[in-house]
């Protein structure tokens, strides 16, 4: 990635900025966890980490914690965070929790490279991202046609945004080497890039969407918060946000997996039959970050990326290899069982 001295010091600035937001996330998903809101002490232990707890597009997690269905199966769930999707892989693939929040797309690039994980409850049919770009580039940056000579925030190399940015790029005619992704995060780090003009746009989603629009520091590009959007851009059903796991850790213990299902699909359903205010009620005062319409607001923008019963949506991973594919030299020259990135069996079994 190319990189001039100010902006090797503004991505130093933003890792520390990342760092101390992820120690905060992770205190606070223990506090969760050990002392109430559905937590309990008591129970089977189970270590999640998730690409971003306070992220709409991940929202279930804390949500089933929040409305006791952990607890109701006799787990003892703790959610862990980390600012993106790659690294609450990486915290899976070696072993620090049992199962990973993110984006379903990482079970296909993790088969490639001989690691074997599942999702198994899938919350998504739509990714939840949305391309925005600064009010500045606006004039110019009108669609990824427009991506050539740019700097594009991500919330991490390798990160499903990442992915999603390249692959818009590919589709549009523009070469992967001809725009340079930029790690910036999510949340603050991403918008104080959008408005310093250490980007010219991003991929992020919710929460951070509508505080980008109400600051108005920028505007919207691409929005695939919407089956609609997500056919739109990428062609089909999206399925992105899940609950994935090592696939022999599944296998030998299926018990405690039938049980996460059970908690997941309740909370899922119920997401279904209550509204955006109703939602956004349950979850932790500080999601809000003192704008309690405006967090309702995202989670309403949101919403329709989520599916009812967490299924995998049909033709869905056939999406996601065409677009990984696209791009993707490790996946492109390799055969992908599909069959084997994902599993219904659990939430076909939920209560």
């Amino acid at each position: 990635m190319r990189k001039t001295a100010r902006y090797s010091s503004l991505a130093a600035a933003g890792l520390l900025a990342l760092s101390s937001l992820t120690a905060c996330a992770n205190d606070a998903a223990s506090s969760t966890a050990d002392t109430g809101s559905g937590g309990s002490g008591k129970g089977e232990s189970v270590k999640i980490m998730v690409g971003g707890l306070d992220k709409v597009i991940y929202l279930p997690a804390m949500l089933t914690q929040r409305l006791g269905y952990f607890q109701a199966e006799g787990l003892n769930v703790q959610l862990l965070s980390e600012p993106a999707g790659v690294q609450a892989e990486t915290a899976l693939v070696s072993g620090q929790v049992q199962g990973a929040v993110g984006f379903y797309d990482h079970t296909l690039d993790l088969q490639v490279k001989g690691k074997p994980v599942e999702s198994v409850v899938q919350f998504s049919h739509a990714p939840g991202e949305v391309e925005v770009v600064s009010g500045k580039a606006a004039g110019d940056l009108t669609s990824p046609k427009d991506f050539k000579g740019r700097k594009l925030g991500v919330t991490s190399l390798g990160s499903s945004t990442d992915f999603l940015t390249k692959y818009l790029a590919v589709k549009n005619g523009v070469d992967v080497s001809e725009f340079t992704p930029v790690s910036v995060g999510a949340g603050p780090t991403f918008i104080a890039a959008l408005q310093n003009g250490a980007i010219d746009g991003g991929m992020t989603t919710d929460p951070t969407v509508a505080t980008i629009l109400d600051k108005k520091a920028g505007k919207i590009l691409l929005d695939m918060r919407t089956p609609e959007g997500s056919q739109e851009a990428l062609g089909g059903p999206y399925p992105s946000s899940s609950l994935y796991m090592k696939t022999d850790w599944v296998n030998g213990h299926k018990d405690t997996v039938q049980k996460l299902a059970n908690a997941f699909v309740k909370t899922l359903t119920w997401m279904s039959t209550h509204s955006a205010d109703e939602i956004a009620a349950k979850m932790p005062a500080d999601y809000s970050q003192g704008d309690k319409a405006l967090y309702t607001q995202a989670v309403k923008s949101t919403l329709p990326m989520f599916t009812k019963d967490g299924v995998m949506p049909e033709g869905g991973p056939e999406t996601v290899e065409k677009v990984l594919k696209s791009f993707n030299p490790n996946i492109k020259n390799a055969e992908v069982d599909l069959s084997k990135t994902y599993t219904t069996e659990f939430v076909k079994a939920a209560k």
